[in-house]
């Protein structure tokens, strides 16, 4: 039963991204996607749906995160500056493909709709921006970054321009995007003194948590 029932909930995933990416030309949108066409592609029925997620948006998120954290992961074992490279390019390149427009799709959903922008970051969001502030305190145990940096402030400073650039088209996401955050980045956020002999102080507060808003950080 236990093998049953993860069959089906693989298919479930696997036919929401069918719909929304996979289909070419013929690939509908989250906001007409419908919870009777991903039970008619899964060959499941709506309950079936119903007993893993509460709604559209959360199958949708959940097959979003199964493919794109498979193919974004950030590399262990090696210098910060190679790993948060290799990791911005997998992100990229995913990016610049159906994947970003999915997301862009979510993103959007979420302006509308506190829930669903609630979910996406406890969900999806949260975890990974968890994962690059490990990698910023990585870089201050290793020396590249100032010891009073803001682990969390940093790891928006290398993100947010890959969202921004992704929602505006600003210029392409390709490899050497990557190489310019990389490159500023930790230019700017090196381990020296400043003028006065002291290091500066990166601190932007970030949200309290899934929902909550803040004048001072972006979402």
């Amino acid at each position: 039963m236990a093998v049953r029932s993860e069959s089906s909930r693989r298919a479930i995933l696997d036919a929401t991204m069918d719909l929304l990416v996979r289909d070419g030309r013929r690939a509908i949108t989250v906001q007409k996607l419908t919870m009777e066409a991903i039970a008619k592609r899964a060959k499941v029925s709506k309950a079936t749906i119903y007993r893993w997620w509460p709604n559209k948006a959360a199958v949708v998120i959940d097959a979003f995160m199964e493919n794109h954290l498979a193919h974004t992961r950030i590399p262990e074992g090696v210098p910060v500056r190679d790993a948060l490279l290799a990791h911005l390019k997998s992100l990229i390149t995913h990016y610049a493909g159906p994947q970003g427009k999915l997301v862009a799709q979510i993103i959007a959903e979420g302006q509308y709709d506190p829930e669903t922008m609630a979910n996406f970051r406890e969900r999806f969001w949260q975890e990974r921006a968890a994962a690059v502030e490990k990698l910023m305190r990585q870089g201050i145990d290793e020396g590249v970054f100032r010891p009073d940096l803001d682990p969390s402030a940093a790891a928006q400073l290398f993100y947010a321009p890959v969202y921004f650039h992704l929602l505006f088209g600003v210029i392409p996401l390709d490899d050497a995007l990557a190489e310019q955050l990389v490159d500023l980045g930790i230019r700017d956020l090196a381990a020296r003194p400043n003028e006065a002999g002291t290091a500066r102080v990166l601190s932007i507060p970030t949200p309290a948590g899934p929902g909550s808003r803040s004048s001072c950080a972006p979402d």
